[in-house]
């Protein structure tokens, strides 16, 4: 006989939503603490009995089935509620159940109550971290823009009165790039120049004066 079945069909078992793990876990804690509350009440109440009376007759008394359960309205609450925990709390929801649990020492029937305020607390924390999370995003993206803007008006700001006709992607800086570069102040200089030139060439003539037959003017 082979130790290894290898003809028989292997089944993989359907894969399980995280909220549906989430619900089953904590639903199982809240039933675990549940019996645990019910067994504590019941060696509460046997040592009662024992300090009354001055007799212990718990050795008599055999273990009862659980006499409390939520209402199935209660259990469709808390598993709703469950479902909204995201898996990252899980753990951190068993633990504040079980500090609670230990604070107050309730009776079997304050459990379900405690663990739906563990829950309820739990559920605000998170919103409240999500939306830190999200104006904090909003807010590095407003300042990306910012910046970026900011960027926009510094290179604005090296040439403002400069024309991007004559530009080349491969220049930066030489010579000859700088001589094809058209500019406001660079027209207004030419013109002045040639204004200079004007006036000069005038200036340089010789002075011509009309002289009559007699060579007088």
């Amino acid at each position: 006989m082979s130790w290894f079945s290898w003809n028989e069909p292997y089944y993989r078992s359907p894969r399980r939503e995280p909220t549906e793990v989430v619900t089953d876990t904590l639903m199982l804690e809240l039933s675990w603490q549940m019996k645990e509350a019910e067994r504590l009440q019941r060696e509460r109440d046997n040592e009662y009995r024992r300090l009354k009376s001055g007799v212990d007759y718990s050795w008599l008394v055999s273990t009862p089935r659980s006499s409390f359960d939520i209402s199935q309205g209660e259990r469709l609450g808390l598993e709703d509620l469950c479902s909204k925990v995201p898996p990252s709390y899980c753990g951190s929801v068993i633990q504040r159940f079980r500090q609670v649990l230990m604070e107050n020492e309730p009776e079997l029937q304050e459990v379900s109550g405690l663990f739906r305020s563990v829950l309820l607390e739990t559920l605000e924390r998170v919103h409240e971290e999500q939306e830190a999370q999200r104006l904090t995003h909003q807010w590095n993206n407003r300042r990306s823009i910012s910046l970026s803007l900011m960027s926009f008006k510094s290179r604005v700001r090296i040439n403002p009165f400069g024309s991007t006709l004559g530009l080349k992607s491969n220049s930066y800086g030489s010579e000859e790039d700088g001589e094809n570069v058209k500019t406001v102040c660079g027209d207004a200089e030419k013109g002045f120049g040639q204004t200079t030139e004007k006036v000069q060439r005038v200036w340089s003539m010789p002075e011509f004066r009309h002289k009559g037959i007699n060579g007088k003017a």
